[in-house]
């Protein structure tokens, strides 16, 4: 769970920071691609089915007439492209009306508010990376040879499956080089949406340096590519406006209390068809649109979230919701306590941190992270300067420090966090993530999409005593294990695991931990929660005897406030599988009460 700032002294930090690094309204840019993939459907069907294909078109007119486009230019535009192809239909569009709309010589003139402070120097296309970015970019001429060489290649029906992804993203404006690195980073199984979101955070990171310039900046001017990505920022301001959309959160976030605030008095009262066990215990992002946690509630027997940020239990923040059914008296935090500022927690950056840098605690942990140039850019602009550089410089670079969680690590030098620093902010024991093959970008992922152990392990210190003699536990969306090891480091025996989660490298993860703390119970793991029935619920249930904990923390793709391509709810394809926590709940609960 993500943690922030302890409550006296954050005045000066803005701690609504969403969970996957929230960079608002840029981030609406990569959103039209989501826009594009919602009438992908409109061209299947059989070939004699004309009513149907006309339907079709019909939908596929009114949502391209719905993101603001005129009749006349969509109906152009379908039948330059045939009709099916969205993405080539929205490209051409957007073509269309920027050509209309500005004249030649204004192309690479920026009138857009979000860009009018921005240097003139910047690339129109904003190919550069600055997140996750550890190689340096080709230079134009050779990004151009590789694109001709993919079109040449598509025109001879030889592409490979990764080349006709690079071809697709390099359509839409983006150079096959930030394409390369984003599919390297992502791996190969990658959606289009989690590509351009990748590469929009990493551009984005570049576009917001007013005052950190690259000297060695060449401006290449493409002004239909940036004006083209300005009207997305404008159609997907229009579809997600995150005024209307995120919910007004308690403060403090500390929910029924925590180990530096207790409150109290605390009482609620559980409907009968709540009351355990099984106990059970659902996480999710704090900042989810508009009523999801509403729907959580209804489905969990109407019970009210509790809203913490764990910026109260270590030195980063997390704010995260839970709705379950434990009881909330008699809490206690694990030992020893984790350090609570960020000083305390590197030591050794003291004496680097500057004055005029306030932050005490990081920001939410990301699955992404700032790049050795953007680090390099911060050097060199603070180097300018004999002393303290002006308060312009000094907050642009608290706005990238707090934006990429970088700490100091010398004179004028800022770095990314480290792997096995994070796990050490999340509560997570070292190395957890380290080694079997493995990689750097995999451990970024699997840490940034964790539970915050101690925060956890706070919630669930109350079942120490409710089972003496160890825990049966069902994990659902287990990620790296955060519960099972809050379990084990609260002392809690774990007797039976059944862990369920699809990727196959937090599986590992969770396996390693597994015998490198010499469990003496039994580990069952499966890939797919929406492939437990009823029947395989028996079976498993009959073996382990019933479980006493149901965890889980369905996908947040859909709920977090960075995601303006497809931040639908618990209707998204992600998160929806929140239904399949509830199913699998319900079931257990009916086969566990079920007469013998």
């Amino acid at each position: 769970m993500d943690k922030s700032a302890s409550g006296e002294d954050s005045g000066s930090i803005d701690w609504n920071t969403d969970d996957e690094l929230e960079i608002q309204e840029y981030t609406t840019f990569s959103s039209s691609l989501t826009l594009a993939t919602h009438g992908t459907e409109a061209s299947a069907g059989n070939g004699g089915e004309n009513s149907s294909a006309i339907v079709s078109d019909s939908k596929l007119v009114n949502h391209f007439v719905g993101m603001g486009f005129s009749e006349k230019l969509v109906l152009k535009a379908i039948e330059e492209n045939g009709g099916g192809d969205t993405d080539s239909i929205l490209n051409t569009l957007l073509t269309y009306s920027t050509l209309e709309e500005s004249p030649p010589q204004q192309l690479c003139v920026n009138s857009d508010p979000i860009f009018s402070d921005y240097d003139e120097n910047l690339l129109c296309d904003l190919s550069d990376m600055d997140g996750w970015s550890e190689n340096e970019t080709e230079d134009s001429t050779s990004l151009s040879e590789e694109h001709k060489r993919l079109l040449s290649l598509e025109s001879t029906g030889s592409l490979s499956e990764k080349e006709k992804m690079l071809l697709l993203l390099a359509k839409m404006g983006y150079t096959v080089e930030e394409c390369s690195i984003a599919m390297e980073r992502c791996g190969p199984e990658a959606s289009v949406v989690e590509l351009t979101d990748f590469i929009c955070a990493a551009q984005l990171s570049r576009e917001a340096d007013v005052y950190l310039p690259d000297d060695d900046l060449k401006p290449r001017y493409n002004g239909v590519c940036k004006i083209k990505k300005r009207k997305f920022f404008e159609i997907c301001k229009k579809k997600n406006d995150p005024e209307t959309e995120t919910i007004r959160l308690p403060n403090p976030m500390i929910g029924f209390g925590v180990p530096s605030l207790q409150l109290e008095s605390i009482s609620r009262s559980l409907p009968d068809s709540a009351i355990g066990p099984p106990f059970f215990y659902y996480e999710n992002v704090a900042l989810a649109p508009k009523g999801v946690w509403d729907t959580i509630s209804r489905f969990l027997n109407d019970i009210e979230p509790e809203f913490v940020d764990s910026k109260y239990f270590c030195a980063t923040a997390r704010k995260r919701g839970y709705v379950h059914n434990l009881p909330v008296q008699n809490r206690f935090p694990l030992v020893p306590l984790p350090p609570l500022t960020v000083q305390q927690a590197f030591p050794l950056s003291r004496k680097w941190w500057p004055q005029w840098d306030p932050r005490e605690k990081l920001n939410c942990i990301q699955t992404a992270i700032g790049s050795a140039k953007l680090t390099e850019r911060i050097r060199n602009a603070l180097e300018r300067f004999d002393g303290d550089p002006p308060t312009s410089v000094q907050k642009s670079v608290l706005d990238e420090c707090r934006k990429w969680n970088l700490v100091w690590v010398g004179r004028n030098k800022v770095a990314p966090l480290e792997p096995d620093e994070m796990e050490m902010l999340l509560g997570f024991p070292k190395n957890h993530t380290r080694g079997g093959g493995i990689s750097r970008t995999d451990r970024y992922k699997s840490l940034g999409n964790s539970f915050q152990v101690d925060t956890v392990a706070y919630h669930l210190s109350v079942l120490k005593d409710m089972f003496p003699d160890g825990i049966n536990l069902l994990s659902l969306f287990s990620g790296i294990g955060g519960a099972e090891v809050a379990l084990h480091r609260l002392g809690i025996k774990l007797k039976n695991v059944v862990s369920v989660e699809k990727s196959k490298v937090n599986r590992d993860i969770v396996r390693s931990w597994w015998e490198q703390t010499n469990q003496a119970g039994n580990l069952i793991d499966f890939d797919d929660v929406q492939a437990l029935d009823g029947e395989r619920l028996e079976e498993v249930i009959s073996y382990v005897g019933g479980f006493d904990l149901i965890v889980g923390g369905s996908p947040c793709n859909n709920l977090a406030g960075s995601n303006r391509v497809s931040r639908d709810g618990l209707e998204g394809k992600e998160s929806s599988l929140f239904y399949d926590y509830f199913r699998i709940l319900d079931l257990v609960k009916s086969i566990m009460h079920r007469p013998a």
